[in-house]
């Protein structure tokens, strides 16, 4: 592609002496550039890329686009080099969204299960869809695998590069709707920059991500941008938040509160049920079997938006009661013959880890224990840690703290901000090897007992250092119960 064409694609202004530049590609990493590429040098968290300009064009770069004026070099100057880095990957792929149906979902917990709940809808109904999230991208019931070396890796809203690049395969594949978890650093970014959706979801805000943001304002002023680029908005007004956001907004707007969300029942094990109040409408009944009160909010969620889409209502009523869940969120895992119950779930804030251990208190007699293990992430917000354990503290029966990718983070450091908050008179275990504490979890439950391993969810790794080691606690668990069946046939 020409750069004149792609800069004005993208929509900035070409020098009229560099029009019939050819440019073979994009890149922001000055040690992927090839020959012909256009590099664009980003302000990183850790390193500027404009210091990176020099080995971009030793290595090939046609062009730069940059945020400075660098001496002796040929560059266009941008004022957010991130929006142009997006702009740009959006005009290669030939602005794939403008042929789709986008749907955002923003908020700090319940983001994957509205998405995959909304999914099941709308396949239900028939239509092609692409989904792009935090467990998997999907294409219909095909699983796309985003651009990267590292198959690894794991990011909510993918980088430009991945993210154009799976827009386009879901319009090549005839995609009607796509549905997208967008999180706040994708919008502090500006990932999703030349975007505009059909429809924005809310599921709510609470403590996260302030090692970033700094403060819930800040956190919550970057969620706000996604309803600047939407056509009509869905939102749970369950925190102060979503109040605040529905409030201020002057665009068509659904909205989820005690008026419209009735007769919440949790049925334990079994699941939900909740009933769509609307003005005018027969009120819609659901039945949900994903346990927990998070599953009212996301269900809800996703059922409002697939009225707002024109989905009938029974269509959606059939699609929640078949829903088998999310990977990771909830997942009962291993089966044993001791009557213990092992559940994944990626809970990382203080608001998901209570609600999860609120609901797993619902369904446990008197006689069963819950224990937790859990940890918290290396190289991020530390504000939340004393909370969470004490949050263990209160709920659970047993607590063993563990890492959590700890990454560059000493792993010490991060439980002892844990414990800051762990009620010493109860009783807990710190084990930093995480699968030694599965292990001690599986090896002391006795019968009855709930066993949450809380963090990693769907996740199949480990950061340690800068270095990603697979990590499978589906794996782990099969294989200590195995052992522990081994030792139990022993003895006897």
């Amino acid at each position: 592609m020409q750069l004149r064409e792609l800069l004005e694609q993208a929509g900035y202004a070409v020098p009229a002496h560099l029009r019939d530049r050819e440019i073979t590609g994009i890149s922001s990493d000055s040690r992927t550039v090839k020959g012909g590429n256009l590099f664009v040098a980003i302000q990183g968290l850790s390193h500027d890329g404009g210091r990176f300009v020099g080995q971009a064009l030793e290595r090939g770069a046609a062009f730069v686009i940059c945020e400075r004026c660098l001496e002796g070099v040929e560059a266009l100057v941008v004022e957010n080099a991130r929006a142009a880095l997006a702009r740009l990957f959006d005009a290669w792929y030939g602005h794939p969204a403008k042929e789709l149906s986008l749907i955002g979902i923003t908020g700090t917990n319940g983001k994957t299960s509205t998405a995959a709940m909304l999914y099941a809808i709308l396949r239900q109904c028939g239509f092609p869809c692409g989904l792009i999230g935090t467990v998997e991208c999907r294409l219909n019931d095909r699983i796309l695998i985003a651009p990267n070396d590292d198959r690894l890796a794991n990011m909510t809203t993918p980088d430009p590069a991945q993210l154009y690049a799976l827009l386009a395969q879901m319009r090549d594949g005839g995609a009607k709707y796509v549905l997208m978890e967008v999180t706040s650093h994708a919008l502090a970014f500006s990932k999703v920059a030349p975007l505009h959706f059909a429809r924005a979801v809310f599921t709510n805000l609470t403590p996260d991500h302030l090692d970033l943001h700094g403060d819930m304002e800040s956190y919550f002023a970057e969620k706000r941008k996604l309803f600047d680029a939407c056509d009509e908005a869905v939102i749970s007004c369950s925190t102060p938040y979503g109040e605040r956001l529905a409030n201020g907004l002057d665009i068509p707007l659904w909205r989820i509160d005690g008026q419209i969300l009735q007769d919440p029942v949790q049925n334990g094990k079994d699941g939900v049920a909740f009933t769509l109040s609307l003005l005018g409408k027969t009120p819609l009944r659901i039945d949900l079997p994903v346990p927990g009160s998070f599953s009212i909010e996301n269900g809800a969620l996703a059922a409002m938006t697939a009225l707002s889409l024109g989905v009938k209502p029974g269509v959606i009523q059939s699609a929640l009661a078949d829903f088998s869940g999310v990977k990771g969120r909830m997942e009962r895992v291993g089966i044993n013959p001791f009557g213990i119950s092992v559940f994944l779930d990626y809970a990382h804030t203080p608001d998901a880890l209570e609600k999860l251990l609120r609901t797993v208190r619902g369904f446990c007699t008197e006689n069963e224990r819950i224990i937790l293990m859990f940890g918290c992430g290396g190289d991020r917000d530390r504000s939340k840690r004393a909370e969470m354990g004490r949050i263990a503290s209160r709920l659970a029966d047993l607590v063993i703290l563990t890492s959590d990718n700890c990454r560059t983070e000493s792993p010490e450091r991060i439980l002892c901000d844990i414990l800051k908050g762990i009620d010493k008179e109860k009783p807990f275990r710190v084990l930093p090897d995480r699968q030694k504490a599965i292990e001690f979890a599986i090896g002391n439950a006795k019968r009855g007992d709930v066993i949450l391993l809380v963090g990693k969810g769907h996740e199949e790794y480990e950061i340690r250092g800068r270095e990603r080691l697979v990590f499978c606690e589906r794996e782990i668990v099969v294989s200590c119960m195995a052992k522990r069946a081994e030792c139990e046939a022993d003895a006897n």
